[in-house]
């Protein structure tokens, strides 16, 4: 399971995503694996302790005076008392997981495994501290990696700045969207080749406002076409410039301290200001010395940092980083080459483009809360020795003899914990039974806005500590919208509690739901008036169900035993209904299997859906209705009822994966089971060649669509449901003909049919409505049946009124003004109201013809 924070609750992004995961799980136990779901929760390091961090100031206890040690205790006490809450609740939603085995990632095991990990990578020369710039969160006060920032698109402005050249009356422009950074400008940057600075190559600009000398520096990097053609560097606050910096061995000049304000660094006038006040004051006295020279609006991509969106800065500070490309590259590898699929299949570029552009991983963060960096220092004054360990060192410093030793006050990113995931959980760094018999795990479902954050990294890390591949399959959810196609979010206040949802409609009926209207690749448009889909199905199988237990309890009244397992019984006596169920039982199981192993999880509901609501139960039980009824038909009864018990057994072991309670209550009550049986530990459906019968699936087809056919043309009409009504049929195929001499008992009972005239020769008779049905005209003679000059009056006022609307939406959509200003959404629905107005004329006008002759 991918560890939620330990701050969340439960959202419908967890919902889909565990449902998915539970109807695997659930599948392949009844498969026979023995199969393994290792829950847990993720201490979410920035996220938690700021949570605390607010409960604790709203107490009149600021985190800095109560003191590392005492804080870490409120936090630890926090996680006790809340920290169990998603859990909660995905036991609400029916989560199937191993709870014996549940994991935390600050859990002494995992902590184990971090500093395992940390140690190793060290001695490999995979982890490194230095002096770089990074992401850095003014709210937080923490380095964020690149993959923590969430980019968007921002209207904002280009400055034009003049900087005077020394010993000249030239001066070189340069543009920028952060006029504040100025102040911690060492250089002018242009393209070697750029011919309107060659011969300012070298030369030296004063920085105004602060008249520093700044050189003129030529490097590849700089685009000509943007702006001026010349570029400020600022190496301590732009990434870019910083790798200017390096090449042409500048000064790095930070202005900003750890909250965002302007440091001692720079003019005095400055110092104290918050970086966007500073913004203004600079930009206000630019202006004012006639060096702003223009500003234009500007679009720019903006970073924020993706817990608390506040903007991030890039900022000079030391930390550590994990040299990422030599894990890369064999991560790489085992997704093109096919030994790891993503699900869907599209993904795998985008995996492919962050691993062949990686960078190096900054995993220091500068909180309290979070594994400690396994680094300690000699205590020593001017001792510097520095030893990487995996506990506290006792032995003495090598260097000066001490015995005492600080540890790093960094913790590590939260995601240096959960990449070890897979096999952390099982006991690494321990070898033991577990790890041997379930690593490489199989399957592993997450959201698709961590890929980089999380799946690649395990990845990495499976291969550079375990030698295998962590997981064969990664199937990525869609994204749970609302109706309106918006990301549902706090913010916007579109995201609803699963727990109410629950509450109103079953954690069945929400499970089922979102999993049927999440196609595989594509977003969800969710609403809570759709866990209708879900609840109305659950309300299907439940009246079925009961509909069979009420029979069989009758038989059992009558017969005065106890109605037994179905056993050879489901063979007995077969007519076209039985075969025919049996047949679409099987296909729907063989197609089922088969999507379920293919990830298509959205389409095997809808085959068990169909399947249940439309083939059992408005099909197949309305068929068998008389055959179970014990005065019409005897000692056969027993039979016919035994078959519909087992087919719908079958359908609720089909069903259970998806809507757990349900099943287990009904399929619980259906038979005489054991305090210990369970339908969780019932064998999967498996696909029984013996039980297809292609004929009689093409028979019943025929057979249904006729007493659709006529069932429409009633309901048309008005023909009361107590009228009787014959039917004639002219055929044009000899076997339909047989077909309808040799099964007119279901049309009598299911479409009302009297008597049955077929054959190749008959006429229409007068008076009647038509149809056809795989190319043979069925007639419905209505004397007798309704009063035709009624109806007629009735059909031609419909007529009326429909021509009228239709008139209407086209002389609408006729008109420029609204094809060209309208939504493109209300434009498609008037047109599904001309189809539909078109399609029902035509039907209504087809009718009126069918009286008139």
């Amino acid at each position: 399971m991918p560890p939620p924070n330990i701050t969340g609750i439960l959202t419908m992004g967890h919902v889909l995503n565990n449902t998915i995961q539970d109807i695997l799980i659930r599948w392949k136990r009844m498969e026979g694996y023995e199969a393994c779901w290792i829950p847990g929760t993720d201490h979410a390091g920035i996220a938690t302790q700021n949570v605390v961090e607010r409960a604790l100031a709203r107490q009149g206890m600021p985190r800095k005076e109560l003191g590392r040690e005492e804080f870490l205790k409120h936090v630890w006490k926090w996680r006790e008392q809340y920290g169990g809450t998603i859990t909660k609740q995905l036991r609400t939603l029916g989560i199937s997981c191993d709870w014996s085995r549940e994991r935390f990632t600050m859990d002494e095991g995992l902590s184990k495994a971090v500093s395992e990990c940390f140690v190793r990578l060290y001695e490999k020369g995979l982890i490194y501290r230095g002096k770089y710039i990074i992401n850095w969160c003014p709210k937080d006060h923490t380095a964020i990696s690149d993959d923590e920032v969430e980019t968007s698109e921002t209207r904002g402005h280009l400055w034009y700045i003049k900087y005077p050249i020394e010993d000249s009356n030239e001066s070189i422009t340069v543009a920028t969207t952060r006029p504040e950074t100025m102040l911690g400008d060492t250089a002018v940057a242009v393209h070697p080749e750029d011919e309107r600075y060659r011969h300012l190559h070298g030369k030296t600009a004063i920085l105004p406002l602060v008249g520093r000398r700044l050189v003129i520096i030529p490097d590849s990097y700089v685009d000509p076409s943007f702006g001026t053609g010349a570029v400020k560097v600022t190496p301590a606050h732009d990434f870019n410039d910083f790798q200017m910096a390096n090449r042409h061995h500048l000064e790095r000049i930070c202005i900003l301290d750890t909250s965002g304000q302007i440091n001692e660094n720079v003019p005095k006038q400055y110092q104290g200001m918050d970086r966007f006040e500073c913004r203004k004051q600079v930009i206000k006295d630019l202006e004012a010395q006639r060096y702003l020279v223009k500003t234009e609006e500007y679009v720019y991509n903006l970073g924020r940092c993706y817990r608390c969106e506040t903007i991030v800065e890039p900022y000079l500070s030391d930390q550590w980083f994990v040299r990422m490309r030599p894990l890369a590259e064999t991560a790489l590898k085992v997704v093109q080459d096919g030994r790891i699929r993503l699900h869907p299949d599209h993904w795998k570029k985008t995996y492919e483009n962050w691993m062949t552009n990686i960078r190096d991983w900054c995993i220091s963060r500068q909180l309290w809360w979070g594994h400690r960096i396994p680094v300690f220092y000699c205590t020593c004054e001017g001792c510097d020795y520095m030893v990487v360990a995996r506990s506290q060192p006792t032995e003495k410093c090598p260097k000066c003899g001490c015995t005492q030793y600080r540890q790093d006050d960094d913790v590590l990113d939260t995601w240096f914990s959960s990449w070890l995931w897979p096999f952390s959980t099982l006991g690494w760094p321990e070898e033991n039974e577990d790890l041997r018999y379930f690593y490489p795990t199989d399957t592993l479902v997450t959201a698709p806005d961590i890929i980089f954050f999380w799946v690649a990294r395990m990845v990495m890390a499976g291969l550079e500590f375990m030698g295998e591949i962590p997981f064969k399959d990664v199937y990525f959810t869609s994204i749970i919208r609302d109706a309106q196609g918006r990301k549902m979010s706090k913010s916007l206040g579109n995201s609803p509690d699963p727990l109410d949802v629950i509450a109103e409609y079953g954690a069945d009926a929400l499970r089922f739901t979102v999993v049927y209207l999440a196609p595989l690749g594509q977003d969800v448009l969710y609403s809570n008036e759709k866990c209708k889909i879900g609840r109305n199905f659950a309300n299907k199988i439940w009246n079925a169900g009961r509909f069979l237990l009420l029979n069989k309890k009758q038989l059992e009244s009558i017969r005065g035993h106890e109605f037994g397992a179905p056993g050879s019984q489901i063979l007995r006596e077969l007519d076209l209904a039985d075969r025919w169920i049996l047949t679409r039982l099987e296909s729907t199981v063989k197609s089922v299997t088969d999507a379920l192993t293919s990830f298509e999880i959205n389409t095997s509901t809808k085959l068990i859906y169909d399947f249940i609501w439309h083939d059992y139960c408005d099909w197949y039980l309305e068929l068998i209705k008389d055959r179970i009824d014990p005065s019409k038909n005897g000692q056969s009864c027993d039979n016919v009822l035994s078959r519909a018990i087992w087919i719908f057994e079958e359908a609720l072991k089909l069903l259970h994966p998806f809507m757990p309670f349900a099943t287990e209550e009904l399929w619980q009550n259906l038979g005489t089971r054991s305090e210990e049986e369970t339908i969780l530990r019932q064998p999967y459906p498996c696909v029984d060649e013996n039980l297809f019968d292609r004929e009689s699936e093409e028979e019943m087809s025929f057979i249904q669509e006729v007493i659709v056919a006529v069932r429409n043309i009633r309901s048309e009409l008005d023909v009361p449901i107590s009228k009787t009504a014959d039917l004639v049929v002219r055929c044009h195929d000899t076997e339909k003909l047989s077909i309808l001499e040799r099964d007119k008992s279901y049309l009598q009972r299911l479409a009302k049919v009297g008597s049955l005239t077929a054959g190749m020769k008959v006429q229409k008779p007068a008076y009647s409505a038509s149809a056809i049905v795989q190319r043979q005209e069925i007639f419905l003679p209505l004397k007798g049946l309704i009063d035709t000059e009624v109806e007629k009056a009735r059909l031609e006022k419909e007529i009326s009124r429909l021509e009228n609307m239709l008139k209407g939406v086209e002389t609408k959509l006729s008109k420029k003004e609204f094809i060209g200003r309208a939504p493109r959404e209300v434009v498609e629905k008037e047109l599904d109201k001309k189809r539909d107005f078109e399609h029902n004329l035509e039907r209504l006008r087809a009718t009126y013809a069918s009286l008139t002759e």
